[in-house]
């Protein structure tokens, strides 16, 4: 009686072309992307505890810098004065502080001592921004050879610590004599 017509449907088309134009910016820009995003990773030493005996880490001198807030203190062996440098009214004196180093790195290299680490012991008053440029000044320096210009090394190996209670109260008394 009735008859029922099938209307045939087409299958529909898939139009990918809007997906193809986004992926055509999207991957370049990702890449690029990629490029600028590289982290800088910092090798660290941290000290480790109670390792070895006591006997044969104290006949091993290590320099020592020691970071307050009024100045920089280098201490070779650690505890002994070597060199003190002040904090001057731009911040302190990276410069000097490296000079000091290369001059510490050619005694040291006259007595036939390689010394590639140094102990970085700070205040916790010492912001980031400064502990990442003592680290790099601490690191190498820029020198011409054979007219181009490298990087020298100095002390890469660094260890952080606390600085000692002595540096600790200096700069304590130097903040109240401020006030």
């Amino acid at each position: 009686m009735f008859r029922k017509s099938r209307i045939e449907r087409e299958d529909p088309e898939l139009d990918i072309t809007s997906f193809m134009s986004l992926m055509i910016v999207l991957v370049p820009v990702l890449l690029v992307m990629m490029v600028f995003s590289h982290i800088t990773i910092l090798d660290l030493k941290l000290p480790q505890v109670g390792t070895g005996d006591s006997a044969s880490q104290q006949k091993i001198k290590q320099l020592e810098l020691v970071v307050s807030t009024n100045a920089l203190v280098l201490n070779y062996p650690q505890g002994i004065l070597l060199k003190s440098i002040p904090l001057t009214e731009s911040g302190y004196d990276y410069p000097l502080l490296q000079q000091a180093l290369k001059e510490v790195k050619f005694l040291l290299s006259e007595q036939h001592i390689v010394k590639k680490n140094i102990n970085l012991l700070l205040t916790p008053e010492i912001d980031y921004q400064t502990i990442v440029t003592l680290m790099d000044t601490i690191r190498s320096y820029q020198t011409v050879v054979a007219a181009s210009l490298v990087n020298a090394e100095l002390f890469p190996d660094i260890s952080l610590g606390d600085a000692p209670d002595t540096a600790l109260n200096m700069a304590k008394t130097e903040k109240e004599q401020a006030l």
